[in-house]
């Protein structure tokens, strides 16, 4: 199955397979300042055309399809809405941007399309905070399932160290969200979460795993999907644990920064890779494992 890539100058880059579009990856969208610019992609389908993201749910409106979202890097939030501290979520003038600068790459070969560039994270006041390097590659792996990898590197550019966190390590209970994050359509919500010991649902959350998956319905057709992340194992604080819920929303996010903080001195990196395995079908728990078997590969 062939992959080819449409591009919106300025704007977006489109990844169809046949007649379905599987991804759109939006560089420079136009996001108010307190979402938190930043790049994302949405809409997601499977290779058989099912949706399964959701963009700015009206519950948390910054939740945008698949993000790399962080909600504490020092004292900014790159998640979007208000910050969590001194046990309470207030809306502060700290909503950062990740701003797309150059497209570096672009090809589609077959299989595969990849796409990469570069960013630059500022405050809300417009102070260099991060630049970041960034690819995303996109492969079928057979005739209903395909893989993401998505790859970063961040570079502290702020001229002091920064530390990177979450709610919980603020002080929020098990809510250690911000990395890779991935939302699902409301029809996802009580859908199964899968991790390596097996099936559950949001007792699951905080848990060590080196993959999770969600199997989850989608509305009119009544046809199933599921979906994997896999965390890379060179990833800082491999295996991470894992933002996810099903109670409420359908959402999965490897978590590096989960429950401790990562601190990150000025003029180095950190780097992350991760693979999103995206199928059509419920695979059960064995079938899941085969999904998240095929996202090891798409890292190499």
């Amino acid at each position: 199955m062939t992959l080819q890539a449409a591009h919106a100058l300025g704007r977006s880059i489109a990844v169809t397979a046949g007649d379905v579009e599987l991804f759109t990856y939006v560089y420079r969208p136009d996001t108010p300042v307190l979402e938190s610019p930043k790049p994302y992609l949405h809409p997601v389908r499977t290779l058989g055309g099912a949706l399964v993201s959701l963009y700015r749910p009206h519950d948390h409106v910054w939740h945008k399809g698949i993000a790399w979202s962080l909600p504490h890097v020092g004292e900014h939030n790159f998640w979007g809405g208000p910050t969590y501290g001194e046990g309470r979520y207030r809306q502060l003038d700290n909503n950062g941007s990740a701003t797309h600068r150059d497209l570096t790459t672009l090809t589609a070969d077959g299989g595969r399309v990849a796409i990469g560039h570069t960013l630059g994270w500022t405050s809300q006041a417009g102070a260099p905070v991060i630049e970041e390097r960034r690819a995303l590659t996109a492969t079928i792996v057979d005739d209903a399932t395909w893989a993401l990898r998505f790859e970063t590197e961040l570079t502290n550019v702020s001229g002091a160290t920064i530390d990177f966190g979450s709610p919980t390590t603020k002080g929020r209970d098990n809510a250690g969200y911000g990395g890779l994050f991935w939302r699902g359509p409301r029809s996802f919500t009580g859908g199964a979460i899968l991790s390596p010991a097996g099936a559950g649902g949001d007792e699951l959350r905080g848990t060590r795993a080196e993959w999770f998956g969600f199997r989850g319905r989608h509305d009119e057709s009544g046809g199933h999907s599921t979906i994997v992340i896999v965390d890379d194992t060179a990833n800082p604080r491999h295996p991470p644990q894992w933002f996810a819920r099903s109670e409420n929303f359908a959402c999965l996010c490897p978590a590096p920064f989960f429950s401790e903080e990562v601190p990150l001195p000025d003029g180095e990196t950190l780097r992350f890779r991760y693979a999103v395995v995206i199928a059509d079908g419920d695979r059960g728990e064995d079938g899941t494992a085969r999904l998240a078997e095929r996202g090891r590969e798409a890292l190499g």
